[in-house]
């Protein structure tokens, strides 16, 4: 039998990812979570699984820091966390998160990132996205107020709906609703999600801070992610022509992976409860085309278009602009270090070795 993998055959010792890592540790206000526990549910996506290599790595710097990581494939799991079962500090624990989170586990800190976030996924799950969104951050909410802790929502830059004229997304805007097609599972459901954090601050007094993140690329995507510009990043790694399915004058916010775990933790000491925060990165800016277009000069390929299947168009954001504005947390003192050229080739070189 063929051993299917996971991961993008990410070399967690490449010099730029352990660079990218150190630069994570060097997040202002990163002394206050020392001695703290986590508990990170979808921990083997592309944000739980970088967030967790920094924290065991600021571990090894004596940071004495407590992590237990939820996902329902524990073969995915020994793939890409693997190194760390047998730490003392690093505990993986196999569970669905639509069910009760264990009772005998006491944290500080709680990060729901569990979610189906890429097309393919809502197209083809789409009561199963609605579940995990909605069920998966009540049962987080349930277990912040038994022990205490602080919460940080990973919301999303989807539930600003389609994009309003020429402005940007500031966070007092409240989006515009379109339920006619099957990707509402996923923004529906994050909307949801944000109503359900605010609801529980409001008549629990539960501590929650919520992060409404751009698309975000880099070097710990997996194979599975439909995403066109992880798609991009995988033709470039085979060393392929991109694929662009639409003309690509979408323009959309991104952000490399370190630069998002960078905020969230800045989030954690700094940003207020209750209050939404845009995690995005205005040097990253591009249009969809110029995304493929920067895979495609990296592996020294070009752009092909063609157009998508009704199940991949399904899955497909009908928003042409969706630009996020930065200021409230820049005001705070958080900015992103990367560039969009310099991210796309960390994230190429990264995986390529």
């Amino acid at each position: 039998m063929v051993k299917i993998s996971f991961d993008m055959i990410l070399n967690k010792k490449h010099p730029l990812y352990e660079e990218d890592l150190n630069y994570i540790l060097s997040t202002k206000g990163l002394e206050n979570i020392k001695n703290k526990s986590f508990l990170i549910t979808g921990s083997t996506g592309m944000i739980g699984l970088c967030l967790i290599d920094a924290l065991m790595l600021y571990n090894d710097k004596g940071a004495n820091i407590t992590i237990y990581a939820i996902g329902r494939n524990k073969e995915k799991a020994r793939e890409r966390l693997g190194e760390y079962y047998g730490n003392p500090l690093f505990h993986f624990i196999e569970q669905d998160v639509r069910n009760p989170l264990p009772s005998s586990i006491i944290v500080d800190y709680i990060i729901p990132f569990a979610s189906n976030t890429h097309p393919l996924a809502y197209s083809k799950y789409p009561i199963e996205t609605i579940e995990i969104n909605v069920k998966g951050t009540e049962y987080a909410l349930r277990k912040a107020i038994e022990c205490k802790a602080t919460l940080l929502y990973p919301s999303t830059v989807e539930v600003y709906g389609d994009a309003r004229g020429e402005d940007v997304f500031t966070e007092d805007y409240t989006g515009q609703l379109n339920l006619s097609n099957s990707r509402a599972c996923y923004t529906e459901s994050k909307r949801v999600s944000e109503a359900l954090c605010q609801s529980y601050i409001a008549q629990k007094g539960a501590n929650v801070k919520i992060a409404r993140l751009s698309r975000v690329f880099g070097p710990t995507m997996l194979m599975s992610d439909t995403k066109a510009s992880s798609q991009f990043i995988q033709k470039a790694l085979e060393g392929k022509d991109i694929i662009l399915k639409s003309e690509g004058n979408q323009f959309f916010s991104y952000t490399y992976v370190s630069d998002v775990v960078s905020a969230l933790l800045f989030m954690l000491v700094y940003c207020e409860i209750g209050v939404s925060y845009n995690i995005a990165n205005d040097k990253c800016n591009s249009r969809l085309k110029d995304f493929a277009l920067t895979c495609a000069k990296v592996a020294n390929k070009k752009v092909c278009y063609d157009l998508p299947t009704e199940t991949e168009r399904k899955g497909y954001s009908v928003a042409s602009k969706a630009i996020m504005s930065t200021d409230k947390l820049k005001e705070l003192g958080w900015l992103g270090k990367y560039s969009f050229e310099e991210a796309v080739k960390r994230t190429v070189l990264i995986l390529k070795e």
